[in-house]
């Protein structure tokens, strides 16, 4: 993504451009980076469209791509949801947008922009990538998150530090664009130049700084029942701050994770580490894990996980609520 973002320059902006895949934030900031320098200000409004694939046809597309720019030298197209085309699944349509891509009109520039993924086997979408540029974005994987995260704060002029990270992955998850705002707010709030510690992300994100689901599992790996408790009491205290769900999912990833470990004959961090694709600074506490939690223990906490994650949607729940549910889940993981 970092080559594209590069190679846009005011004089060097392609005529194509067919962006798709999982992860909309790297497909946005291109698709803004080219608004921003491809059109200039007092031009913008003849010959700059931003569109809406579900208000198109493929015809209508073609005769906006097709059009000359008014009184200038170029005009910018930009197709956001490109997948919601009305009639793009049909052959004849990927016929036209072939046959446009192979010869373009070289004074407009065209940026599709999918909400998914597209076949990158299918000719139509070769045409594409012949005369211009078509990248698919997939979501991060987890162990590519702490880079990202430390890479963006750089850029912004910030300092870091792997636990504030690992806070903000373990709250937020791999939504960049959530991620992004996050940073960008704390950014906000610090001087420029000084280091980004884990007390400012609990204090600018809002996540409290002794009970959060980072610490719950932090309560988990060593065992703490005292603290556990503590946590699950404050999260039944403000019940729509702390929604039920989103912790059932993290635990599950955790504690999926340390059975994997478990079943592993490599127990090294650097092992644990390639094994999980997560950074060698959070092996640490899976491996803690492994030792505090037998096979056969994780294998009935995952098992319970499954229970109470079909609680919390209203299958046999009887009279429990979502606190009654995390704190017979706590038990069982505990006990």
């Amino acid at each position: 993504m970092s080559e594209i973002l590069k190679s846009i320059k005011k004089d060097s902006i392609k005529s194509l451009y067919f962006l798709h895949g999982e992860e909309p934030f790297h497909i946005e900031q291109i698709a803004d980076k080219i608004q921003n320098l491809a059109i200039p200000l007092h031009e913008k409004s003849f010959n700059e469209f931003v569109l809406f694939g579900k208000e198109l046809t493929v015809g209508a597309l073609l005769n906006y791509a097709r059009r000359f720019p008014m009184m200038a030298e170029r005009q910018l197209v930009i197709v956001k949801d490109a997948n919601q085309i009305q009639g793009i699944d049909l052959k004849e349509n990927q016929k036209m947008l072939e046959d446009y891509a192979t010869n373009p009109l070289s004074s407009t520039i065209l940026v599709l922009c999918f909400g998914n993924a597209q076949d990158e086997r299918k000719t139509w979408v070769k045409a594409f990538a012949k005369k211009g540029v078509l990248q698919n974005f997939k979501k991060f994987y987890d162990n590519q998150l702490p880079e990202f995260v430390a890479s963006y704060c750089h850029g912004k002029g910030v300092k870091i530090s792997m636990k504030a990270i690992q806070l903000l992955i373990e709250h937020i998850g791999n939504d960049l664009k959530r991620l992004t705002s996050e940073i960008d707010k704390v950014v906000l709030n610090v001087k420029l130049g000084d280091g980004i510690d884990a007390d400012v992300i609990q204090k600018y994100v809002g996540i409290s700084k002794e009970y959060n689901v980072f610490e719950l599992q932090k309560a988990l790996i060593q065992r703490d029942i005292l603290k556990a408790n503590q946590i699950i009491i404050y999260f039944g205290n403000s019940p729509k701050d702390n929604p039920i769900q989103p912790i059932l999912i993290i635990l599950y990833i955790f504690f999926s994770k340390v059975l994997l470990i478990q079943a592993s004959n490599d127990k090294s961090e650097s092992a644990v580490a390639s094994l999980l694709k997560v950074n060698v600074f959070f092996a640490k506490d899976y491996l803690n894990a492994s030792r505090n939690y037998s096979f056969q223990k994780l294998t009935h906490i995952i098992h319970f996980l499954k229970i109470s994650d079909l609680k919390s949607k209203g299958v046999e729940t009887g009279e429990e609520n979502e606190v009654d549910i995390l704190k017979k889940l706590i038990f069982e993981i505990l006990h």
